[in-house]
């Protein structure tokens, strides 16, 4: 007998925030080398154009956990109590 998997239906809604950024600066440049840097401080990854100029981004490690209590009683999820999400950075707005 196959062991009887859990399935959250309807647990969360996924997230209909989305943000697109152009980087016009970037157009028409022809791409020398794209680099990735990682180091205990911090995390990069630099596109460099042949004209010498480069496109970089920082990137912080980032936490969302969502606490939530449920019921499986019935041997399906049930929610009862959600919370605030935690973020690993309170102050930064997401």
């Amino acid at each position: 007998m196959a062991a009887k998997q859990r399935k959250r239906s309807g647990r969360r809604k996924a997230i209909s925030y989305r943000r697109v950024l152009a980087f016009p600066q970037a157009r028409g440049k022809t791409i020398e080398r794209v680099e990735l840097d990682v180091t205990p401080e911090y995390f990069l990854i630099d596109i460099r154009f042949e004209d010498k100029t480069a496109l970089t981004f920082d990137l912080e490690p980032y936490v969302m956990v969502y606490p939530e209590f449920a019921n499986w009683g019935t041997g399906e999820y049930k929610p009862l109590k959600r919370w605030r999400p935690v973020h690993s950075r309170s102050s930064r707005i997401f």
